[in-house]
């Protein structure tokens, strides 16, 4: 009987961290283990759990009206559920050989041991926090809890000036532009890319760049942020480059994320390249039999170039933590890795990319073609079709499709589904012609355009082919 368990009749699941892939595990674990046999202990050092931080752009927009409808379930109910979730406690320290963590209530300042027969490490992400000059101003705020996104709007609320600026312009960054814009701010985005949009290629981002700039946002490309100027009363009023300086009464860090591992580190958890947790396909941390990790805090496996990604997206946590809290509850269940597919939007404009962009597969070693085509998202004599654009990458010889990027009006986003089940069931292009997609005009053209590119690419390959 292991140290943890001397004084205790039935086994302790602790788990770090209370947002989606911790509290899908302990939620999955009680599900399938009673109280009676499985104590679960949770911790948690925001004030919310299980939220969804996809949303919060939206909420800061004001398409969201209220916080509470991003969360998902609240403390209160996942205690009457039988999961003693701790609020506002941080884990402080990991000790692996000994089966057991350190915590620290937020308020009290106290401090405590608590023994685990079972560790779910569910920690997520970190927003980049470039070490620049001004960087912990005040009015420079990161957004990834609902934390994050409450002191954004009471800045905005209390800042008597409308100049916003965005750093970086991922996801969160275009996101953030288009909600501050929605605010009645005058937004500049600088980018330290050829084009925003770096999970597409460029000539895809330049169409999101178009749109943008048709929403009245000013894009500064190829531009690195030096320093972050403050007033006399020590609050932000600039942010510079090395070319010029941008006013600015608040200031909104969309530069990325990082997996938050630092307890993972010291406690001498492996590691990938990308610093993210590395776990089997149970979601097991390599080499410890009794830990668990998922969410935004691990790496990986991408299916199409082989290799351990980083990739913080919520429906990742949520099928991680179902995984988990299957195993941890003594069943059996695996998650075997991901194409790379997300979607999102600025205006009317949707964005989507699923599998390797041109770069990543050339970093694979994999040789290519990739086409382009113009469509609609409807028969064009349909009242309401909009125009899309589609890129197709196939590799050479055997015709496997390696990615796709859609950027169009409405009902371009979600055709990128189409191309993930292809990648995820290894397909060619040439067999993806035949697919049975639905048709009638409201929907599609006769020929759906992910089949329009499908052939486009068919025909690129023969004119390649020995």
């Amino acid at each position: 009987m292991s140290m943890s368990r001397e004084n205790r009749t039935k086994e302790r699941l602790v788990v770090v961290g209370g947002d989606a892939a911790g509290m899908s595990a302990a939620s999955r674990a009680r599900r399938l283990k009673n109280s009676d046999d499985l104590e679960i202990i949770a911790f948690e050092r925001g004030h919310f759990s299980s939220f969804s931080a996809c949303g919060i752009p939206y909420w800061v927009g004001g398409e969201v009206a209220d916080r509470e409808q991003l969360i998902a379930r609240s403390p209160k109910e996942h205690r009457e559920r039988g999961i003693d979730l701790r609020m506002r406690t941080e884990v402080t320290e990991l000790d692996v050989p000994g089966g057991r963590v350190r915590s620290r209530d937020l308020e009290s300042g106290a401090e405590a041991w608590t023994p685990y027969d079972k560790l779910v490490i569910a920690t997520g992400a970190r927003p980049v926090r470039p070490p620049l000059p001004g960087i912990d101003a005040p009015g420079v705020h990161g957004v990834q809890t609902l934390d994050d996104g409450q002191a954004l709007i009471d800045t905005l609320s209390r800042t008597a000036g409308r100049r916003a600026v965005v750093m970086g312009a991922g996801y969160i960054g275009v996101e953030m532009a288009e909600a501050l814009i929605n605010r009645g701010y005058e937004v500049t985005v600088v980018n330290r890319g050829r084009e925003p949009m770096a999970t597409l290629d460029p000539d895809m981002g330049r169409l999101v760049h178009d749109a943008m700039e048709g929403l009245g946002i000013t894009m500064v490309n190829d531009a690195e942020v030096t320093k972050i100027l403050t007033g006399e009363d020590g609050r932000v009023r600039a942010v510079a480059t090395e070319d010029a300086e941008y006013p600015a009464d608040v200031v909104v860090l969309g530069v990325g994320v990082q997996p938050e591992t630092t307890l993972a580190e010291a406690a001498g958890l492996p590691l990938g390249d990308h610093g993210g947790l590395l776990t089997d396909l149970a979601m097991r941390v390599r080499g410890h039999e009794n830990i668990w990790a998922g969410g935004d805090c691990v790496e990986v496996l991408d299916l199409v170039s082989g290799r351990e990604r980083h990739i913080a997206l919520g429906t990742h946590a949520n099928k991680h933590g179902q995984v988990i809290g299957s195993n941890v509850a003594g069943g059996y269940a695996t998650f075997p890795g991901v194409v790379g597919t997300a979607v999102s939007k600025v205006c009317d404009l949707e964005i989507a990319r699923t599998g390797l962009r041109e770069k990543d597969a050339h970093r694979a070693g994999l040789r290519f073609e990739s086409v382009t085509i113009e469509a609609t998202s409807r028969a064009g004599y349909y009242p309401g079709a909009d125009l899309m654009t589609v890129k197709m990458l196939a590799e050479l010889r055997t015709g496997r499709l390696l990615g796709v990027q859609i950027v169009g009006g409405e009902g371009a986003g979600k055709r990128v589904d189409i191309a993930a089940v292809a990648l995820t069931a290894g397909m060619t292009v040439e067999q993806m012609t035949s697919l049975d997609l639905g048709y009638a005009p409201p929907f599609s053209p006769v020929w759906d355009p992910i089949l329009v590119a499908a052939r486009k690419a068919v025909a690129a390959l023969r004119n390649t082919a020995p």
